[in-house]
């Protein structure tokens, strides 16, 4: 019964919620003014409502409504009744008891003697009655009577919902709990929060609990997930934080950063998984602004493989630091409409007045390179277009070649002829030593722009010997390692083997890898490209290598769940080792030798590589692109085990279609 007069108020018209509300308080206003006189006097004959102070009573209303309504108190909705209308409510009542008092002195020939202490006794009631009233209706309106630790009035409904705590509760860990409970989703019962001082304490009806008393606070509320709402905390504390929790059957979640949220990537409602980072614990260093603008304000900037994982967030940055073009050079249809679509809302939020250029093309094709560098004349390019999947690469190497050698000597070509300033390769860590295709494609890539950096007027690849082409632009590389969520990562195929129910499959029990978040690499990668002076192979500092083993144990633990081994036969999720993929290396190296230097940035390094002059490194290329075009795979191998130091391929070739023509026709 109660349930449907609440809905019943719930969906009234707004004109008569105003009409209840208004006859409410003007029946509120009288009781106040009648309680004031009955309190002063102390019998109720001494009143005269419809006597000698029904002139009193007449006009205590038409005094206060006034302000109650030029104040905003009939447009909050109760539901979201805070802490601005009860301000609200004590200025109106304080305004319309000075002009009661007033017209209580104007008038001296009232028939009846008012005291004056009665004035202030219809103050404080006429706020108790009209704030609590609402405060009361709130509640209501929530369906939350009771603290929430304590079951007692909770509806079945409520009983059955999922029962959150809250790690921070500072100002975050409030605005998350009077959510959940306008969201009836999940029902807060319990804070954890590191302040001693608030251990034990009871706020917004729910009790604090410190960190020490995790397991206490699960035995006696049930709970079943923890969200941390802790925004303003460092990587290193929310690192410290998770594995306090890990030893805990909880699954834990995260909410939102306020800059995601003012940002628009992300709405209040996106409870979320742990940020991976988080486990990490790395805290990015703020980016250098002198560097982070040189190559791109002001300026016409080009990124290749725009729609990627990296592409995109460079073109995020670039955004950022308002170029006064920027283009957006990429193969595939969608993910350029996406990126494309993404970056005009942006920029018509921020109102930017930057030209947005979504060019459709190959790398592969380097005529059109050549036209749009020339066309949009580009001062500066990040090429981030390249074949990264080392297990794809190795079962496909004519199209690793073809898209990583070949496609980077054409738009550093086409850099060459167009005039471009600055061009930036997005390099990786496994060109280092590589035991797959994919990484010594890369490797070769860099040393085209070693090569070319050391020519003033280099002849260009199949061009005639007698034309040389006057080099203006600086080339630079970037090797990092991993990114957090880019495509093709481990992180969000954990996630789901983990919803599935496992098993989760990790390679091999020692492989390990280096991390770090897109945006962070993408920052580091345009300050790079602003130092050097050409030919430059600059390394990121990816901190320290990471298990992925012991990385897909903290996902299961954090989720709440077990895992399953020799040592607890009962665990929840499995972990099976598949072993290692076509190419794959136990871990992957920064450096090809010890001669590194610092930089400007503290995570930034220059490394000394070896390379070849470009009238050699020429030779090489034609010999490799003629060994793809026949399909001898062999020779390709052959090859660049010749030119990429310390390429060591394991296993036989297997290239899909090498593969299947050693074994002949199908039936």
């Amino acid at each position: 019964m109660a349930e449907k007069l609440r809905m019943h108020l719930v969906r009234l018209p707004r004109r008569q919620k105003r009409l209840v509300q208004v006859a409410a308080d003007v029946l509120l206003v009288w009781l106040s003014l009648w309680l004031a006189f009955f309190i002063r006097l102390g019998e109720a004959d001494f009143v005269e409502p419809f006597g000698g102070h029904a002139w009193l009573f007449a006009i205590a209303p038409l005094l206060s409504l006034p302000f109650f309504i030029r104040l905003g108190m009939y447009r909050a909705v109760m539901r979201y009744f805070g802490n601005d209308a009860l301000v609200a409510i004590a200025k109106a009542v304080t305004l319309s008891t000075l002009l009661l008092a007033l017209a209580i002195y104007w008038r001296s020939d009232a028939p009846k003697l008012i005291p004056r202490s009665m004035v202030f006794n219809y103050w404080w009631l006429s706020l108790v009655m009209i704030g609590g009233l609402r405060l009361l209706m709130r509640q209501y309106f929530l369906g939350d009577w009771f603290t929430v630790g304590q079951p007692l009035g909770l509806s079945r409904r409520e009983m059955a919902l999922t029962r959150i705590a809250i790690y921070g509760a500072g100002t975050a860990g409030n605005q998350l709990a009077a959510a959940l409970r306008l969201g009836r989703v999940m029902r807060p019962i319990a804070f954890i929060d590191d302040d001693p001082n608030l251990a034990n304490r009871i706020i917004a009806g729910i009790r604090v609990y410190s960190p020490r008393h995790i397991q206490q606070m699960i035995d006696e509320t049930g709970a079943d997930e923890i969200l941390l709402a802790i925004p303003s905390a460092t990587r290193a504390r929310r690192r410290e934080v998770l594995e306090t929790l890990e030893n805990y059957p909880l699954h834990v979640r995260s909410v939102p950063g306020f800059m995601d949220l003012a940002s628009g990537r992300v709405k209040v409602e996106d409870i979320q998984e742990v940020d991976i980072a988080d486990l990490l614990g790395r805290d990015a260093v703020p980016p250098q602004q002198a560097l982070f603008e040189k190559c791109i304000r002001g300026k016409v900037v080009m990124v290749t493989g725009a729609g990627g994982s990296i592409g995109s967030e460079l073109c995020r940055q670039i955004l950022s630091n308002k170029p006064k073009a920027l283009l957006l050079f990429e193969h595939s249809e969608f993910n350029l409409y996406s990126i494309h679509m993404e970056l005009e809302r942006r920029i018509e939020r921020a109102s930017l007045s930057v030209k947005l250029v979504p060019i459709m093309g190959s790398i592969r094709n380097p005529d059109r390179l050549v036209d749009v560098m020339r066309t949009w004349q580009v001062e500066t390019i990040y090429h981030a277009a390249a074949y990264k999947h080392v297990p794809m690469v190795e079962h496909n190497v004519a199209e690793g070649v073809l898209n990583n050698v070949l496609g980077t000597m054409n738009t550093a070509q086409a850099a060459v002829q167009a005039g471009v300033a600055n061009f930036v390769l997005i390099s990786t860590d496994k060109a280092v030593r590589p035991t797959n295709v994919m990484g010594s494609t890369k490797r070769v890539a860099e040393m085209i722009l070693q090569a070319l950096s050391r020519e003033s007027a280099p002849v260009l690849f199949n061009a005639d010997g007698a034309v040389h082409h006057v080099n203006k632009t600086r080339f630079t590389m970037v090797r990092f390692g991993n990114v957090l969520g880019s495509s093709g990562s481990v992180i969000p195929r954990f996630y789901q083997q983990i919803r599935s129910g496992g098993p989760v499959t990790v390679t091999h029990p020692k492989i390990t890898r280096y991390f770090m978040t897109i945006p962070e690499a993408a920052q580091l990668v345009i300050q790079a490209g602003s130092m050097g002076q050409g030919g430059d192979v600059f390394v990121l500092d990816m901190g320290q290598p990471v298990r992925i083993a012991e990385l897909a144990e903290k996902l299961i633990h954090l989720s709440g769940l077990s895992v399953r081994s020799e040592k607890c036969p009962h665990g929840d999720i499995a972990i099976e080792f598949t072993g290692l993929r076509p190419g794959e290396k136990l871990y992957e190296e920064l450096l090809i030798g010890d001669n590194v230097s610092p930089t400007e940035h503290p995570m930034i390094m220059r490394a000394d590589e070896e390379y070849f002059t470009w009238d050699v490194l020429r030779g090489v290329l034609a010999k490799l692109l003629k060994a793809v075009e026949q399909d001898d795979y062999p020779q390709v191998r052959m090859l660049l085990r010749e030119v990429v130091s310390g390429y060591v391929p394991e296993g036989e070739i297997v290239d899909l279609i090498y593969q299947q023509r050693r074994v002949g026709p199908t039936e």
